[in-house]
């Protein structure tokens, strides 16, 4: 049996990692089967410009897709794990541009935050993934 914090990771993963909206669509009625409910927000933009706006789309996003409960426990679970997973990939993005997904996944107790990024400048792109995992208790 694989332990719950590691199947809520794996669904946030997935969702930072889709391409289209459609496959993201298709992730998350695959996920809501397994009772796992999930969100993805795409981004673009400065790193070190863009961490407090990236944990706000989070929140926002996570509330507004009914991931989390309207909470400050969710919203510092959602907030917590997304600084965790963007402190991940700051080596490599620190002074550049990211451009990509945030995938977060919720399960009874279980949160997870992915980040999934190119990161660079101009076409000298690197790849980055962070990823976050947070108690957020459902009542």
């Amino acid at each position: 049996m694989v332990p719950d914090s590691k199947t809520v990771a794996l669904a946030a993963l997935r969702m930072a990692m889709s391409e289209t909206r459609e496959e993201e669509s298709a992730l998350k009625q695959k996920f809501l089967a397994d009772n796992i409910k999930t969100v993805a927000v795409d981004y673009g933009g400065d790193y070190l410009a863009s961490i407090k706006k990236l944990v706000e789309r989070a929140i926002v996003a996570s509330k507004r897709e009914g991931v989390i409960h309207d909470s400050h426990g969710d919203e510092g679970a959602v907030a917590g794990a997304t600084r965790e997973a963007l402190s991940q990939i700051m080596p490599k993005a620190t002074g550049l541009n990211i451009g990509g997904k945030i995938g977060i996944a919720h399960r009874g107790d279980h949160l997870s935050v992915a980040v999934f990024f190119g990161v660079g400048l101009l076409h000298l792109d690197e790849v980055a993934v962070g990823l976050g995992h947070r108690v957020a208790p459902r009542s």
